[in-house]
């Protein structure tokens, strides 16, 4: 499936998901605020439901004039404003719980996944075919682990190129998580 394209087009996203862009651009929340408007999100709240297609429409606009950098950091917000699931204790159980979250946040159709495989002791391997961009994805799972580490642990996140990519019009992209 490619970036920025929905799956289903009545999918609807939750404003509490739909924050992580005025918390990822929070230096510039006016032009967060501006962007999402631009693509009908006007005031979102974390009770609020937008068109999912809409909140990809405003990633699209970033990517192409602020860039990947910005969706990686509004990717870094997920876990602090979306919907997650309660009583996670583990580094893996919280990176397997971000398809739950994912489907918590998101209702009326069809979304793709994120799917957590633990490879080693202190290593996994995600995922994720979905609509998102590559650096919003990267910016959750890095931040779902370091939330959810202890404080000692460095999580590394890096994308397997050697796996396809919906960059390059793939339906997935695979990540390489250890701790």
């Amino acid at each position: 499936m490619a970036q920025f394209k929905a799956i289903t087009a009545n999918v609807e996203v939750c404003g509490a998901a739909v924050l992580s862009v005025v918390e990822g651009m929070e230096e510039f929340r006016s032009v967060a605020l501006e962007i999402l408007a631009k693509h009908r999100i006007h005031n979102p709240t974390k009770q609020s439901w937008h068109k999912q297609q809409d909140w990809l429409d405003a990633f699209r606009l970033i990517a192409e004039k602020i860039g990947p950098s910005t969706l990686k950091a509004i990717g870094s917000k997920i876990p602090q404003t979306a919907l997650w699931p309660p009583g996670i204790k583990t580094i893996e159980e919280a990176l397997a719980s971000i398809d739950v979250a994912y489907h918590l946040n998101h209702r009326g159709g069809e979304i793709g996944h994120y799917r957590f495989e633990k490879t080693r002791e202190r290593s996994g391997r995600m995922l994720c075919d979905n609509p998102y961009p590559c650096a919003f994805d990267a910016g959750i799972i890095k931040s779902t682990g370091v939330r959810f580490s202890p404080n000692d642990v460095i999580v590394i996140v890096r994308h397997d190129d050697k796996k396809p990519c919906r960059q390059k019009g793939a339906d997935s992209c695979t990540y390489l998580i250890s701790w």
